[in-house]
């Protein structure tokens, strides 16, 4: 079909035009005869955000994608395009993307007019139909509907009253495209206004010019709630008017943000023959992002994106690699003490409260990490709280006895492989603890989980970890202070001096 060069030639082969809505639905309905995945890619949503994206495309809805930061907004968006047909014909040269059989523009009816069946055409390929436009408060109606140009007009020496001298904006542009708005709230509330028209009569209204242009967009719109967008909102005339409103949300399983991290983090091919990881690893990066979504300490209107444990994910790795280049070792596995690359990851990408601002984005990122290391620590030792009152029959007593007698432990950031496990191995109990609940797993998960258990241990408070310059200090808990009898709440107190606050 593509190989049509003229309008008469697209009449003979039998062309009929469609609506950007009615090829959505057509190809949508195609798609899921076929049980083909409609938005490759997307997780966590089949069961609830991709069903009604679906149906607003079988009802031809246009649509507004209502969540928070990081939850793939835009990116269904651009997966529409998938949905469009290949190719569709245009008239040579229309900047309206003219349908040859039903042009809009006056050029392209003067085109038709002129050459009939002779008009020249094009064929438009999905890729190019789809144009997106992020909402910023300088965005104005000229950039979106259009405006006079009075160098077109000048040049082509027009009265401005001719509608030729109209230089078109975004929208009438995108004719028989799909057209996002991103973060429309941000959208000043008059050019928010401008929109009243195109979305419920399909036409456009250019300063004194009677254009009725009927134009056939497929309109998707991104919002953040209301509650949190401080900067604006969307006025309620034009959330009347957008057909359906779907509201997106977080990954709800530490499996489904595992599938995202994994699928969007760039690991090179080289970092990935280097760098040995395991689950174990993977499960507390995701783990930080379930727990700052319940912090106290994070704004929870403001939302904790996707992209920390993207960006936490790629830190990780990095530091890894940074200890290995430094060391001249080749090959190297994740440890726990890697985890202090993924600080960076955390600060920039929550918005604290009150509370947080005291004390401090650097702080609140490491008691969130710590909190990720208690939550995960249970899911493969037992739970340290249910020895509290048994302590002799704790399969941690021989650790914490021996940290009891004055002996302490200090893990540098970057010590060589060799280092850090004589320095590990050197705990007694610990590899009786792996052999005991990880027999089955390989050397180099094993050393990871012996480093975990210590930090796990720290979090639980039945030892202390300190911060280094260069590490971390494994020590006993008490080992600071008086050894007299305290009161439960004095013994919180201490923990929170020690640096071992439940975090």
């Amino acid at each position: 079909m593509n190989q049509l060069k003229t309008l008469g030639q697209l009449k003979s082969a039998g062309y009929k035009f469609k609506t950007i809505k009615d090829e959505l639905r057509t190809n949508l309905m195609e798609r899921l005869r076929k049980k083909e995945n409609v938005f490759e890619g997307i997780w966590g949503y089949e069961e609830t955000v991709i069903p009604d994206f679906e149906r607003a495309i079988l009802a031809g809805h246009d649509v507004n994608f209502l969540g928070l930061r990081g939850q793939a907004k835009t990116r269904l968006a651009r997966l529409m395009v998938n949905l469009l047909d290949e190719y569709i014909p245009v008239i040579e040269g229309s900047e309206l993307n003219d349908d040859p059989q039903n042009p809009i523009s006056r050029y392209g009816r003067d085109k038709v007019n002129e050459l009939g069946d002779e008009t020249p055409i094009v064929w438009l390929h999905r890729e190019e139909r789809y144009t997106e436009k992020l909402a910023t408060p300088d965005v104005s109606i000229g950039d979106l509907i259009g405006d006079v140009d009075p160098i077109k007009a000048a040049s082509l020496k027009l009265p401005y009253s001719d509608e030729r001298v109209i230089h078109f904006g975004l929208i009438p542009r995108s004719h028989r495209c799909i057209f996002v708005i991103n973060e429309l709230p941000d959208l000043q509330a008059r050019i928010q206004v401008a929109l009243f028209n195109i979305l419920q009569e399909g036409d456009i209204q250019i300063r004194g010019f009677k254009l009725r242009l009927p134009l056939d967009i497929q309109f998707v719109f991104t919002a953040n709630p209301e509650d949190y967008t401080n900067r604006g909102s969307i006025v309620t005339p034009l959330k009347d008017r957008i057909d359906s409103q779907i509201i997106t949300h977080y990954p709800k399983t530490l499996d489904i943000g595992k599938k995202i991290t994994q699928q969007e983090a760039r690991i090179r091919v080289e970092q990935k023959k280097s760098i040995i990881l395991n689950e174990v690893a993977k499960d507390i990066i995701e783990q930080i992002a379930f727990v700052a979504r319940q912090s106290e300490f994070v704004d929870v209107k403001s939302g904790v994106s996707a992209r920390l444990t993207i960006s936490a994910y790629e830190n990780l790795v990095a530091a890894a690699e940074r200890r290995s280049i430094i060391n001249n070792e080749k090959n190297t596995v994740i440890r726990v003490s890697d985890f202090i690359g993924v600080i960076p990851s955390i600060t920039g990408k929550v918005e604290l409260v009150y509370e947080g601002q005291q004390e401090g984005p650097g702080i609140v990122a490491q008691n969130l990490l710590g909190k990720a290391i208690r939550a995960q620590f249970v899911n493969y030792f037992p739970d340290p709280e249910k020895y509290r009152k048994q302590k002799e029959k704790s399969p941690y007593k021989k650790i914490s006895d021996w940290f009891g007698e004055g002996n302490s432990v200090d893990l540098l950031h970057d010590m060589n492989n060799a280092d850090y496990e004589k320095t590990i191995r050197a705990v007694p109990g610990l590899t009786e603890l792996i052999n005991e609940f990880h027999k089955g797993q390989d050397a180099a998960l094993k050393l990871f989980l012996m480093e975990f258990a210590l930090h796990g241990l720290a979090e639980y408070s039945l030892i202390s970890k300190h911060n280094l310059t260069a590490g971390h200090q494994f020590k006993d808990l008490l080992s600071n202070l008086f050894s007299m009898p305290k009161d439960e709440d004095e013994s919180e107190d201490d923990d929170e001096a020690l640096g071992n606050s439940k975090y």
